[in-house]
């Protein structure tokens, strides 16, 4: 299973390394870094269905659960 966000669809991006001394050089290469989304795992509860469930989600989507409601912003995710 892929790290991403099942309700925001964040996942993992890449990035470049580049100090100022590197782009003087232009022959020196530091490589690409993955750089992934801060996730975590999280036991919402639910209460229109009575039930809780647990989700690897990201931060971000947990401001949104507590902004907009559990509910609602899982149904517009499809998770429910």
């Amino acid at each position: 299973m892929a790290k991403a966000c099942p309700i925001n669809q964040k996942t993992s991006r890449m990035g470049g390394g580049y100090s100022n001394r590197t782009r003087a050089t232009q022959y020196n290469p530091t490589g690409m870094v993955r750089k992934y989304p801060n996730l975590q795992k999280k036991k919402i509860y639910i209460p229109e269905l009575k039930k809780s469930i647990t989700l690897t989600i990201s931060t971000k989507a947990i401001k949104t659960i507590q902004k907009n409601g559990a509910f609602a912003t899982l149904r517009k995710a499809g998770l429910i």
